[in-house]
């Protein structure tokens, strides 16, 4: 029953898919207005997730012209490697899911290269002595690291075994250990900054960034961390990053109101223009079904059928399948509710880790993670 209806649900992403890339075309689609989305500068942070999903959909059918349109924006985002200046710690959603995905589909040994330098350089964002990868590039936030980090480990996981050199291995395990000691709250919660003293490595204190509070429950970012530390245990099989994702994903379960769809902090007061967040819902659901390949069985079916549940909500109640005049698949996404920017809109991300999820519960294993 779950394989037939993921099967026809993947056919709507499909469709949409295909729809929408002669509209989008080589762009950086970010937030959708009015049914189209915005496009983004070509060293925008969300610039994976596009061609991450036109990867998704060729993978299931070889349809070469989405494969061109990935490959295009691929080609774009050579000047942002070029320049240098730009790059930022999130150059794994951004390379991991155009570079490494076209290399593991298609061997591109150019891709291979491009995805090396990226790793390469978040590499050299590490603090040896906080152990921390540094999140942005404003003189003022050296020291700064942020829970978002943990889902661009895996392009650095991946660049050791690609290299088979263990350094980029060996940052990457100790910035989840960082996390998982510093970042994560012993009731699965977690924060979103932490900053350091970037000279001793001492932590200084933790802000609130992206919600509501620092010792609030930011939805994306518990997201983060349970899809993040899951990702680290397929890397390592580590039982502590395991323990982790479990933590993260038993926080946001229990605090996840009854439609389905996340507020964008947990923690955040309630009001009837709440902002929401569909897709910290995607990505939990998504983390939950990667999670559900490291337990025993009985553990996996928990989990599977916990996101199934989430995808089926998602689908229910957000998509956009039957507005023609509306570029994405999911709707009600919030980007950062503190700056009042980009409140309950579709993004591009939550559409990508939509789609990730469908193609897991469909029975996917492999990722471009």
């Amino acid at each position: 029953m779950t394989t037939q209806w993921a099967n026809e649900l993947w056919n709507n992403i499909v469709d949409k898919v295909g729809l929408t890339s002669t509209t989008i075309g080589a762009g950086f689609p970010y937030i959708s207005y009015k049914g189209r989305y915005e496009h983004e500068k070509v060293d925008w942070w969300t610039n994976g997730f596009w061609p991450g999903l036109l990867w998704l959909v060729y993978r299931e059918t070889r349809n070469e012209s989405l494969k061109e349109i990935a490959s295009d924006i691929e080609t774009k985002m050579d000047a942002v490697l070029l320049d240098f200046y730009p790059l930022h710690h999130d150059v794994g959603f951004m390379w991991s899911l155009s570079s490494v995905a076209q290399f593991k589909l298609l061997g591109s040994e150019l891709s291979k290269r491009r995805a090396m330098t990226a790793a390469s350089h978040l590499l050299g964002r590490y603090n040896a002595k906080g152990q921390f990868i540094r999140a942005w590039n404003q003189p003022e936030r050296v020291g700064w690291a942020i829970i978002d980090c943990m889902m661009n480990l895996p392009l650095l996981y991946w660049a050791s075994e690609e290299s088979n050199d263990p350094r980029f291995r060996h940052a990457a395990i100790l910035h989840a250990d960082t996390t998982l000691r510093e970042f994560l709250r012993p009731d699965g919660s977690t924060h979103h900054i932490v900053c350091f003293d970037p000279e001793t490595g001492e932590r200084i204190e933790a802000h609130g960034g992206q919600g509501y509070s620092p010792d609030s429950a930011w939805s994306r970012g518990t997201a983060w961390s349970l899809y993040g530390m899951a990702l680290s245990a397929r890397y390592t099989g580590e039982v502590r990053y395991i323990d982790a994702a479990k933590r993260a994903a038993h926080f946001f379960l229990a605090n996840l109101p009854e439609d389905g769809l996340p507020p964008w902090d947990f923690r955040a007061p309630w009001d009837e223009d709440m902002a929401m967040d569909s897709s910290a819902a995607a990505c939990a659901a998504s983390g939950m079904l990667e999670l559900s390949l490291l337990v025993p069985k009985e553990e996996s079916e928990l989990y599977r059928s916990r996101a199934e549940k989430l995808v089926r909500k998602l689908n229910e109640r957000y998509t956009a399948w039957n507005d023609p005049n509306e570029e994405a698949i999911l709707r009600m996404g919030t980007a950062n509710c503190p700056r009042n920017t980009h409140v309950n809109v579709p993004l591009i991300y939550g559409d990508y880790f939509f789609a990730e999820a469908v193609c897991k519960l469909r029975g996917m294993q492999d990722t471009f993670w």
